[in-house]
């Protein structure tokens, strides 16, 4: 995500080269100008330079360094960096932050350029401006990066400025969209669904009671929480090993109404005997056959309340 700024668009940090990637142009000073309209007005003031000072300049720089040199082929240029800059507004990202990145883009092109080819600089540093800027936006639009690969890169710049409709493209639209950017058609719908989903908080806000329904609750696994775990393997202890302890400390009759009436389960999950069938078996009463099992359950308690602790 974009770094949060100030809310006054006053206090905007100025497009100006004070980062490590400006360490190639050392002298070059900081304009303290106050905002940002202000630095597009210096900018827009500074002179250019004719083919030939610029011939001169670059040359200069190539053979000998001279950091004066960089700076003036720089400063003539960053009316150029607003301009671009200023064609990815739509992507939410503050244009002073497009600006610096586009700034380290030409400070870059700069380094490299070499007048001996025969091109302007202005036709040079346009791709490395281009090119900090695109991976810049890449790295803070979304949570998630949205494009990695070559064609996805061009899809990310180019799909919603190609679509002729704000709606979903239709088979039609795909194929031609495709063809015109060079890429698959499966490509096209990819990025098209990726572009129309939005970040989603992991853990959501703590106001209402739509918290409990973040992805963080989605996730969560309890059961391998270390309570939880503890809790889970005392209780299969309980009903493994601990649990025929206990039973077999009991008499015959009281562990046979137990397993009668509690670990032995129906299809319905129901004892396979009542108190009345068990009153049969053993010819004595219901009541008497409940006092039994009720005496045998509180042993059993017992034994396994001591064996926990």
């Amino acid at each position: 995500m974009v770094q949060k700024k100030s809310d006054n668009p006053n206090m905007q940090r100025l497009p100006v080269a004070q980062t490590a990637a400006a360490s190639a142009f050392p002298m070059l000073p900081s304009l303290g100008v106050g905002t940002l309209d202000s630095y597009i007005a210096y900018v827009n003031r500074v002179p250019m330079l004719s083919a030939a000072e610029e011939l001169h300049l670059a040359q200069e720089f190539r053979r000998t360094e001279n950091v004066d040199a960089a700076r003036t082929l720089v400063l003539s240029h960053l009316r150029l960096v607003v301009s671009v800059a200023r064609q990815y507004l739509g992507y939410g990202i503050p244009h002073a932050d497009l600006i610096q990145e586009g700034n380290i883009g030409l400070m870059k092109a700069v380094k490299r350029y070499d007048p001996n080819n025969g091109a302007r600089l202005v036709s040079y540093a346009i791709h490395w401006i281009k090119a900090e800027i695109h991976e810049y936006i890449l790295k803070n639009w979304r949570l998630v990066k949205m494009a990695t690969t070559k064609a996805q890169r061009k899809l990310f710049f180019n799909l919603r400025s190609n679509k002729p409709t704000l709606s979903a493209l239709t088979p039609s639209e795909v194929a031609a969209l495709a063809k015109a950017l060079d890429v698959k058609g499966s490509d096209v719908k990819e990025m098209e669904m990726r572009l129309a989903g939005g970040d989603v908080a992991l853990e959501g806000e703590d106001t209402d009671e739509d918290a409990a329904y973040a992805p963080i609750q989605w996730l969560a696994d309890n059961t391998q929480e270390p309570t939880q775990r503890i809790a889970s393997n005392e209780a299969d202890a309980l009903q493994g090993p601990k649990l025929d302890q206990a039973l077999m400390a009991l008499d015959e009759r009281s562990r046979n109404i137990v397993q009668s009436r509690w670990l032995a389960m129906d299809a319905d999950g129901n004892g396979t005997k009542t108190l009345h069938d068990l009153a049969n078996e053993y010819s004595i009463s219901a009541e008497r056959v409940r006092q039994i099992e009720t005496a045998a359950l509180k042993k059993m308690r017992g034994m396994l309340q001591a064996q926990a602790a």
